[in-house]
């Protein structure tokens, strides 16, 4: 089994912000209570606060897919489908 890592980051569109700042606190809750989720960070840029700093991992490939799979059909997904997603996922 090989751990799933997700890192980089996410530019939101500045008419996205408010939407992003008031639920990134569930997604994060609800993320953080999946199986398989071992670590879940997201934070926001001091210096560009439309830019936030993504950390994910997971403990294999079924569980980040489980992930991606609940984020489309949650209401993140609807409030980040603007999102300029920067990404790099790695296996450990």
């Amino acid at each position: 089994m090989q751990k799933i890592v997700l890192k980089g980051f996410i530019l939101v569109p500045l008419k996205d912000l408010s939407a992003i700042q008031s639920e990134i606190v569930n997604h994060k809750r609800l993320t953080l209570k999946e199986s398989g989720c071992l670590v879940f960070e997201v934070t926001q840029a001091k210096e560009n606060p439309c830019r936030f700093d993504v950390y994910e991992e997971f403990i294999d490939k079924a569980a980040f897919d489980m992930h991606q799979e609940r984020v489309r059909s949650s209401l993140w997904g609807e409030v980040s489908e603007n999102v300029e997603r920067h990404y790099e996922i790695l296996c450990k």
